[in-house]
């Protein structure tokens, strides 16, 4: 017989489950029909959950984008991987966390859903709110691994600037990607890579 606490538990575990899988029901919907077009019933018919209990686990669509993107953005960023490289001072673990910025998503549908949930802040301020929360979030992160390399406080300017630089590039490498399906995304991550390499040897330093 199961105790209290343990029943418990397993109710949490099944909550979790069925709602990862309403996420990754969503996304793959998001993917393929934008967000715009995708609407909770889709996303009870393609999950198989009913509409009453999406909306009791997330009160909008918004809320369903919102949690995909914190759990991708966690996820990506391992906030950290850098966090014990800066505090142990391990420059050369700081560079790799760097150039994970030009490697591309193994997944096609990342970028896709990217431009879309770019694409959706233009018409609606809880998603645009949640495009400003990822980016200062990034960009804090990408600005303390540069400033652990370059730490002269003279560097700060130039470091903001190439904080935004890189993501731009990244940024920029996945809209071509959507463009041109077959780019050689590893061979330009390589090149991004370079880039920036010698941008922080030469001119960060």
């Amino acid at each position: 017989m199961e105790t209290s606490d343990t029943g418990m538990s397993a109710r949490a575990n099944r909550a979790g489950e069925r709602r990862q899988h309403l996420l990754d029901t969503a996304r793959d919907l998001f993917v393929e029909n934008g967000f715009h077009r995708t609407g909770m019933a889709q996303i009870a018919t393609a999950s198989g959950i009913k509409v009453g209990q999406i909306y009791r686990d997330f009160a909008s669509k918004e809320e369903i984008i919102a949690a995909i993107c914190e759990a991708d953005v966690t996820d990506w960023l391992r906030e950290d991987l850098l966090s014990a490289a800066v505090a142990a001072n391990d420059l050369v673990a700081v560079r790799q966390w760097i150039d994970r910025f030009g490697a591309s998503s193994d997944s096609p549908g990342d970028g896709s859903m990217l431009a879309e949930i770019v694409a959706e802040a233009w018409r609606n301020e809880r998603i645009a709110e949640l495009n400003r929360s990822i980016d200062e979030r990034v960009r804090g992160s990408l600005d303390s691994a540069l400033a652990a390399l370059a730490p002269a406080p003279e560097r700060a300017p130039g470091r903001a600037l190439l904080v935004e630089a890189i993501l731009a590039m990244g940024f920029g490498m996945e809209m071509r990607r959507i463009i041109r399906p077959e780019l050689d995304v590893a061979g330009l991550g390589r090149i991004i890579n370079t880039m920036i390499s010698r941008y922080i040897d030469d001119d960060m330093r």
